[in-house]
């Protein structure tokens, strides 16, 4: 009788394993400050409204339930009489929050925060071309390493690409041969009270492990950004075969500039006024002034509906001479399928803002840890490193004890 084949060939899961540890620890320590470097920067600007709150906190206004927020049309009057015959490019008005409104470019030139209930300026600040303020310099940081961007951008993207495969091998590692009491304890269990190795390895296990879904979800998520491949990947894949349209941009009719029947500063507030009135409840509002250097420029307002949250967002886009509502090809996010909700939720999947304060305190503690695997599991190669070297005794006849001889 012929023996019945085996339904797994021998040895197929211990060169899978083997493959996941080689990738796991080369990958691992090619990537690891870099690694480090991203983890850190996310977890500082996971908080970085919270923090800036704390750090500044005239910039906390209590919010004024039935009051209306100042106008589009005082913020350009509070801009001219800060910087004469100069003009805001934009607004933002956050629940809670004073609104901040700049002159010049959002990455160099002047900015304000003034109070939105009276009018009254909080902070004044202004920064040549370049130059960043804390929060700035710690994105700067985590998305292309204060480098120059087509240098350190394409390091950052591989370096996550990598930090989701050792994230993966990790797991075919950490993933016991026999599930019983011993290996549920080792792999869930931090054993403190053992030497520092121990420790460190459990640290670098466990802890891992717990980290590993949420690090996995922040890593995927800032891949769609970086990774041009990657994300056109994720989109078709959940959107059944789509293809990434570029969203065309609404413009102006420059015909219609000499027949305007509105003054800038009243095209503003009617504008604003229309979204407003289809939002009363909203947390949050955007809104970029025209550009002056561009005619067919328009005018945009972002809802934003939940606090601290932006993927629910709608936008509105007025032609800055008629006033007549432009039509881009975002789709309302309560009307866009799944592929395109989820692209929406990108920016909250990826700090966790999309569970609200729980999520971000999940993103900050996964990415804490995330700073901690490539430390912890150095350390152990390196413990592993040391003791292979160490000289193993040979015996030898010579060396075997003999009976001392009575005389």
């Amino acid at each position: 009788m012929k023996k019945p084949k085996p339904a797994h060939k021998p040895g197929s899961r211990s060169l899978f394993y083997r493959i996941s540890a080689w990738l796991h620890l080369w990958l691992g320590l090619i990537s690891g400050i870099i690694v480090v470097i991203i983890c850190i920067t996310g977890c500082i600007w996971v908080f970085n409204e919270e923090i800036t709150g704390i750090l500044e906190p005239r910039t906390v206004v209590a919010t004024q339930p039935g009051k209306a927020v100042i106008s589009p049309s005082r913020i350009m009057e509070i801009v001219d009489k800060e910087y004469p015959g100069k003009k805001p490019g934009y607004m933002l008005y956050r629940e809670g929050r004073a609104i901040e409104t700049n002159v010049g470019s959002r990455r160099g030139g002047s900015s304000l925060k003034i109070n939105p209930y009276t009018g009254e300026v909080i902070s004044k600040e202004t920064r040549k071309p370049g130059e960043a303020d804390f929060f700035r310099w710690i994105l700067n940081g985590h998305r292309f390493l204060w480098l120059p961007y087509k240098i350190g951008r394409p390091i950052i993207n591989y370096s996550t690409l990598i930090c989701v495969i050792t994230l993966i091998s990790g797991l075919v590692l950490w993933w016991p041969k026999k599930w019983n009491k011993n290996t549920r304890e080792q792999s869930f269990k931090i054993k403190w009270g053992a030497s520092f190795k121990r420790v460190n390895y459990d640290l670098h296990n466990v802890l891992g492990f717990y980290g590993l879904l949420v690090l996995l979800a922040i890593g995927m998520t800032g891949m769609v950004w970086g990774l041009d491949w990657w994300s056109k990947g994720v989109y078709w894949t959940t959107t059944g075969g789509k293809s990434i349209s570029k969203d065309s941009r609404p413009v102006s009719d420059t015909l219609q500039a000499p027949h305007k029947k509105y003054t800038p500063a009243q095209s503003m507030d009617l504008a604003w006024d229309k979204v407003a009135e289809k939002h009363p409840a909203s947390s949050g509002f955007y809104m970029s002034f025209p550009d002056s250097a561009d005619a067919a420029s328009v005018i945009t307002v972002i809802v934003y509906p939940s606090k601290g949250q932006y993927y629910n967002h709608e936008r509105y886009a007025f032609d800055q001479y008629t006033l007549a509502e432009l039509k881009g090809d975002e789709v309302p996010y309560a009307q866009a399928g799944f592929g395109d909700k989820l692209r929406r939720m990108n920016y909250d999947i990826h700090v966790g803002s999309i569970l609200g304060l729980p999520g971000k305190f999940a993103a900050f503690f996964a990415s804490l840890i995330g700073a901690t695997l490539p430390i912890t599991g150095f350390l152990v190669w390196w413990g592993k490193r040391k003791k292979k070297k160490k000289p193993v005794a040979v015996k030898t006849k010579a060396a075997v004890a003999r009976p001392v001889p009575q005389v």
